[in-house]
């Protein structure tokens, strides 16, 4: 059996997934398998695979769409092997993107979190560093050389301040992210309830500065539209007001208060406001506005922990 199981979550564009599934077949490291999901209708890609012929390589079409957390879920499902990347289908790995996974996995054995170095590229696949990785780097990332490995309230408080991970670049131990699975009330800001649950659970997370992954962000993407109608911050918004009492919960306060304040995502949302004026979104601007300045609710019961999708 393979050591990484790289599952592919696909709907859209059927160019930039060829391209992520030409970087991880040339991956330098043989240890691993690709298995793609596609919940989209696209014609000509069930015929695209079969030519493939690379026994490495699993593709499956989904008989009915099942959305982005119930195909997630499903990836998830199909993991066989010990560690397993939920990789985005329009970002790119660098060929040495399993080999400095196995190497930092045999440096924290039994670790359920691998963030490697990532370089941002943009729809046309230049490595760009746009205002809000800046930001992401130079405020919210921690400052380290070579391999670190982080842990409990630390890590916690860390990310709830602000998400600093690229979630398509993470490599999972199978069975602590199985264990926990995605919230089935979130879409956009699953993943860092996702991270955040399982560092509750006691998984650590170890970081490498090796840039082996490349994520793209484009304007078309899911999370940037839902950013700009303003979507993503209300369910951020509700997101984090149960954060907060779950973090109270296990005594880090720390973590807790972090989550109170959101202050990146309260941020992100302000730089977001005039592109959602230019659209005319009178919504999407509430629904900022609301996010970026006015003070998080008492959590209701429902809110501290969402229903699991796994």
């Amino acid at each position: 059996m393979t050591s990484i199981d790289i599952l592919l979550p696909y709907y859209g564009d059927v160019a930039l997934m060829q391209t992520a599934v030409r970087s991880v077949i040339a991956q330098s490291d043989p240890d691993w398998r690709l298995t793609v999901v596609d919940d989209g209708t696209e014609p000509g890609v069930p015929e695209w695979f079969a030519a493939l012929d690379d026994p490495r390589v699993r593709y499956q079409r989904n008989e009915k769409n099942l959305g982005v957390t119930g195909n997630f879920t499903k990836c998830l499902e199909l993991a066989e092997a010990e560690y397993l990347v939920l990789m985005g289908c329009d970002d790119v790995m660098l060929p040495g993107y399993v080999a400095e996974i196995r190497r930092v996995v045999k440096e924290y054995p039994g670790v359920g979190i691998v963030q490697p170095g990532v370089q941002v590229i943009d729809g046309a696949g230049h490595v760009v560093n746009p205002l809000a990785d800046r930001v992401k780097a130079r405020i919210y990332q921690p400052r380290f050389t070579g391999t670190t490995l982080m842990a409990g309230e630390e890590l916690a408080a860390s990310l709830l301040r602000g998400c600093w991970f690229y979630f398509p670049s993470l490599c999972w131990r199978s069975a602590a992210i199985k264990a926990v699975g995605f919230r089935r009330d979130l879409d956009i800001i699953q993943d860092l309830a996702l991270v955040i649950d399982l560092i509750e659970a006691g998984e650590s997370l170890a970081l490498s500065d090796e840039p082996v992954f490349q994520y793209r962000r484009h304007a078309a993407s899911l999370s940037s539209a839902e950013a700009v109608a303003g979507k993503r911050f209300a369910e951020a918004r509700r997101y984090f007001v149960g954060a907060a009492a779950q973090m109270a919960a296990l005594g880090w306060p720390r973590a807790a208060k972090a989550a109170r304040r959101y202050t990146a995502s309260r941020l992100h949302a302000v730089t977001l406001m005039p592109s959602a004026l230019k659209a005319r979104s009178a919504v999407g601007v509430r629904n900022l506005a609301r996010h970026a300045f006015l003070p998080a609710p008492a959590p209701r019961v429902e809110q501290v922990r969402g229903e699991r999708g796994l």
